[in-house]
């Protein structure tokens, strides 16, 4: 299983590296120690990212000014379903909930579980998950 350092865990979050802290030493964020250091195991950090978005408030959103034809999304896995054939996975990525239907092979491959670390790539109505080098 994958685990995050808190400087990790906090980016993926959008939060200060202090902000992790103060949430483990209350007992909000379960850690683990990782070659002397805390760290959160992917699939716990998955699971409290979800958690924070679900209770986030929601800015009111303004007309666009600009837009990107291309949208590059680092979040935490936190669900995959799997059939025969696809698969479904989503993404919490800061406040946004993102889900790519793909074929199983595909998520199979990219070794999809709830805490890997991933990158939605998003291009009009298509979502490609990827996943980072060394992940």
């Amino acid at each position: 299983m994958a685990t995050f350092r808190i400087r990790e865990a906090a980016e993926l979050l959008g939060v200060s590296d202090d902000t992790v802290r103060r949430w483990a030493e209350a007992g909000r964020l379960p850690t683990v120690t990782e070659g002397g250091r805390l760290a959160i195991e992917g699939a716990e950090l998955a699971r409290f990212a979800t958690e924070l978005a679900a209770a986030a408030e929601r800015p009111a959103v303004r007309p666009m000014a600009s837009e990107s034809a291309r949208n590059r999304l680092v979040g935490l896995v936190t669900r995959v379903v799997r059939d025969t054939v696809m698969a479904q996975v989503e993404l919490q990525a800061g406040p946004f909930r993102i889900v790519s239907l793909m074929s199983r092979e595909a998520a199979d491959e990219l070794g999809l579980e709830p805490g890997t670390l991933a990158v939605a790539s998003v291009k009009a109505t298509n979502v490609v998950v990827e996943v980072p080098a060394g992940s």
